[in-house]
């Protein structure tokens, strides 16, 4: 599978002002510290005929959080994340957004096409573990505005043990009401208009002893160990889980395994199984009264969703967990119909010359003074991975109300050329607010110059040699 080159064109992307129907695929997995696998074809669901996903949001818990790896992977990205660029970047997708808490890792990759379309990303983490100091428990979260709807994603590690499922209810509780986002549009977690929360949330089965659960797992009894799910109870009982929906468990428990096989857990401890990974989601309350009642945008802003797949991947083995995916369809009307900044190269680009860029923002765009615009590869693979940049205020020509100019230095333009983009960056929405169509970038000049004066060293150096030294 390769990219679609029509995704580099935003004028393909036909907006129905009345309908908009986004597929998006979750992946929640606890790695137990291992490197990555070397294919996730199946995990993504790029082995199927027509995948066709818009977002990815991969949750992952236990990465390798040991000092020497996590102090370098503050300075450069963990070996998942590079693993993961590299896998989507070729295929279209860019990583618009990340956070990680030491073993807790959230990724968020979309297709090229909705890139300035989704705004106002913020990211967060609340610790829970060894009293909230080290982070080895706890939760990370992403929130944006997908088309002008408030989407939020946690990612959470919850206490382990039987024992602890009041602990377990506890902490999410309590994430929610104090995890808050920077920005005056949305504050708290319940206040968007979608919520996924997944992770490995340890929620065990209660009560059944361990011959019996594996006895129902063997004859694909599932719906018999449903009622002992602590979390399902929980679901039951307590008012701040109200509204979150999952999706029928109907595959085999993810945890515990032996490593590389899909044996449950044969060691001395003999966990029971459990179905500790789990995704669930939340639509923003609305009573019944209030549905009848609204008119005009309130009517318009209800969003549905559609649980497409809910299921466990029992190929992988790297991890005493098995990954959980779900991937949903969310039906919207867009309140986002043309991306909030256009902008294109002016002239032909060559590191010759210094070069121009035309851009024009909406009226309502919060500008800023951080505000600048990336060189970029066809292909990049995150907001940070350009070549060169422009500020739109310090490296600006000129200005009007309707289009202002920047310039990009001779000296900073790649030699070699190639398909390049452009992207304007938002500093007060934290996205790329507007992306221009590719563009060639022709070879200088000077990289002509180096390769005819190589050229003629290399002939030199062919001739000394066949004729001998000092011919």
């Amino acid at each position: 599978m390769e990219m679609d080159p029509s995704d580099l064109d935003l004028d393909s992307l036909t907006l129905d002002p009345g309908e908009l129907k986004l597929r998006l695929h979750l992946v929640t997995w606890n790695i137990g510290t291992a490197p990555p696998p070397q294919d996730v074809s199946s995990l993504l669901l790029l082995d199927t005929a027509c995948p066709d996903i818009d977002m990815y949001i991969i949750g992952l818990q236990e990465v390798n959080a040991k000092v020497l790896n996590f102090l370098s992977d503050l300075a450069f990205d963990d070996p998942w994340s590079l693993f993961l660029m590299d896998f989507l970047a070729p295929l279209g997708y860019v990583k618009i957004s990340s956070i990680r808490m030491q073993g807790l890792l959230l990724l968020i990759f979309v297709k090229h096409k909705h890139i300035p379309f989704i705004q106002d990303i913020r990211t967060n983490y609340m610790r829970t573990g060894l009293y909230g100091y080290w982070g080895n428990k706890g939760g990370v979260a992403v929130r944006m505005s997908v088309y002008g709807h408030m989407f939020c994603f946690m990612n959470c590690h919850l206490p382990a043990h039987m024992e602890n499922a009041n602990q377990r209810l506890d902490d999410f509780e309590r994430m929610l009401e104090a995890q808050q986002f920077d920005g005056e549009s949305v504050g708290s977690v319940l206040d968007h208009d979608l919520v996924f929360w997944f992770g490995d949330l340890n929620f065990r089965i209660s009560d059944f002893g361990i011959h019996f659960i594996r006895e129902m797992i063997n004859s694909n009894r599932y719906h018999l160990l449903w009622e002992k799910d602590q979390l399902n109870i929980a679901k039951k009982k307590e008012t701040f889980l109200q509204g979150f929906l999952e999706g029928p468990l109907k595959f085999k428990p993810t945890y515990k395994f032996d490593l590389n096989s899909d044996v449950y857990d044969t060691s001395g401890k003999k966990r029971k199984p459990a179905w500790t990974d789990r995704i669930l989601w939340k639509l923003k309350n609305t009573s019944e009264s209030e549905q009848e009642d609204s008119v005009g945008s309130e009517f318009e802003k209800i969003l549905k969703v559609n649980l497409e797949k809910y299921t466990s991947n029992m190929s992988y083995g790297i991890s005493d967990h098995k990954p959980v995916i779900g991937t949903f369809t969310v039906q919207m009307k867009p309140l986002i119909l043309t991306p909030s900044v256009l902008l294109k190269p002016e002239g032909e680009w060559n590191a010759d010359h210094d070069s121009l860029i035309s851009y024009s923002v909406s009226d309502d765009f919060p500008s800023s003074t951080w505000d600048w615009i990336g060189l970029y590869r066809v292909g990049f693979r995150h907001t940070n991975d350009y070549v060169t940049y422009a500020w739109v205020k310090d490296d600006e020509i000129s200005f009007s109300k309707d289009c202002s100019q920047v310039y990009i230095s001779a000296d900073e333009i790649p030699l070699n050329g190639g398909e390049f983009l452009l992207c304007y960056f938002c500093h007060n929405l934290q996205c790329l607010a507007g992306i221009s169509e590719p563009f060639q970038i022709r070879p200088g000049r000077i990289l002509e110059v180096k390769e005819g004066a190589q050229g003629i060293v290399d002939d030199l150096t062919k001739t000394e040699s066949f004729m001998g030294p000092g011919f």
